[in-house]
C-alpha cells in the first residue's frame, strides 16, 4: 500500500496562503529556475528541485483536497493537478452541478473516508494529502506516514496555516531529506508513531 504524504509549499512562518487564499511568492520557486518541470507547463525550477520533485510527482497516484481548495482552484478543469491519477475531494456537499461525472474525482463525505477511496484507488503509488485543514485533519486521525515542505524564504504574518487544525502536539522523526533549492528549501519528515 502507498504512503500518505501531507504536502505543499510553505512560508517561513507556517503559511500555505494569506488570509485572502491567495499563495503570493510561495510558487516563486516554481518559476525561478530553468529546468522545466514538464513539457506541458510553465513550470521551471533549478536543476536541484527538479531532481528532487520530479521523481516525487512521479510517484503520486491520488490528491485529496478539502472542497475550499477545489472551489479556489475550479477543480483544476477537471484534471487532477499532479497532471495523472485521481483528485478525492473531502466535501459535505455533491459534486457541482454540471461537473463531468467522467473527470477522475471522487467527492466523500470526511477525511477518513477521502484517504481511504484515495488508497483504494492508488493501490502501491503515493496518496498525496494537500497541506492546510484537510492535511491536519488526516494528521490528527493518524493518517499521515510523511510530511514535506517547500518552505520559502518569506514571511506571510497571518493566513491559511500549513498543518490546519491538527488538533493538539503531533512528533515528526528528524528531517530525513534537507535539500536547498532556489527560493526554496525542501524538508521530508517522518511521523512518528
Amino acid at each position: 500500500m502507498g504512503k500518505v504524504v501531507m504536502y505543499a509549499s510553505v512560508s517561513v512562518d507556517g503559511f500555505i496562503a494569506d488570509d485572502n487564499d491567495q499563495p503570493g511568492p510561495l510558487f516563486d520557486w516554481l518559476t525561478s529556475g530553468d529546468v522545466p518541470l514538464d513539457a506541458s507547463s510553465a513550470l521551471t525550477v533549478s536543476q536541484t528541485s527538479y531532481d528532487y520533485t520530479r521523481p516525487y510527482w512521479d510517484e503520486i497516484g491520488v490528491t485529496v483536497a478539502g472542497r475550499h481548495v477545489f472551489d479556489l482552484t475550479g477543480g483544476w478543469d477537471g484534471k487532477p493537478p499532479s497532471g495523472v491519477g485521481h483528485v478525492v475531494v473531502v466535501t459535505h456537499r455533491p459534486a457541482p452541478e454540471g461537473w463531468d461525472p467522467a473527470a477522475p474525482f471522487h467527492f466523500v463525505d470526511g477525511v477518513e473516508a477521502g484517504v481511504a477511496k484515495a488508497r483504494e484507488l492508488t493501490g502501491d503509488r503515493v496518496v498525496e494529502v494537500a497541506a492546510g485543514d484537510v492535511g491536519g485533519q488526516a494528521l490528527a486521525a493518524g493518517l499521515v506516514d510523511e510530511v514535506r515542505m517547500d518552505v520559502v524564504p518569506v514571511v506571510l504574518g497571518s493566513g491559511k496555516r500549513y498543518f490546519g487544525s491538527a488538533g493538539g502536539q503531533h512528533l515528526l522523526a528528524d528531517p530525513d531529506v534537507v535539500i536547498a533549492g532556489n527560493r526554496v528549501l525542501h524538508l521530508r519528515y517522518r511521523v512518528r508513531r
